[in-house]
């Protein structure tokens, strides 16, 4: 196939990885990693300079959305349904939770990361949030 028409990318299936850039926008996937792993997730994270589209492709994940200000609002769970998109807004506090087998695919500009991004660390109440989404995962259903 003529690369100058079609550009392929693969799937990865661990962890974040980009796939297609175009100008200022990136296509990435997610995949379970031990990162993941509900007890580790620690942290919120928002982007301030792009939007971040979700789209589930296979396995199950829950959004965890915790507002726009500057201050963190209570955690809010939105149980993602495969081939949906989702646009978690600029500004927007989030993370996800997700089974072993899922896969997300991502938008977003090419150049998000920790220099335009900002970091909040989950409180204990955060944290039972997180785990009281994940036990509904067959994955992690032995979790306290």
């Amino acid at each position: 196939m003529d690369k100058k028409i079609v550009e392929v990318a693969e799937l990865s299936t661990e962890g974040f990885k980009p796939l297609i850039f175009f100008k200022d926008w990136r296509v990435a996937t997610l995949c379970y990693t031990a990162d993941l792993y509900p007890p580790d997730i620690g942290y919120l994270e928002r982007h301030m300079e792009t939007d971040e589209v979700f789209v589930l492709m296979h396995g199950q994940a829950t959004l965890l959305l915790g507002g726009l200000e500057q201050a963190v609002s209570p955690l809010v769970a939105l149980p993602m349904q495969p081939l949906k998109t989702y646009n978690v807004r600029l500004g927007a506090w989030h993370s996800v939770v997700m089974s072993k087998d899922a896969v997300i695919l991502l938008v977003e500009n090419a150049d998000t990361g920790k220099p335009n991004s900002e970091y909040f660390q989950l409180t204990p109440a955060m944290k039972q949030v997180v785990f009281s989404e994940a036990v509904h995962f067959p994955d992690w259903r032995s979790l306290h």
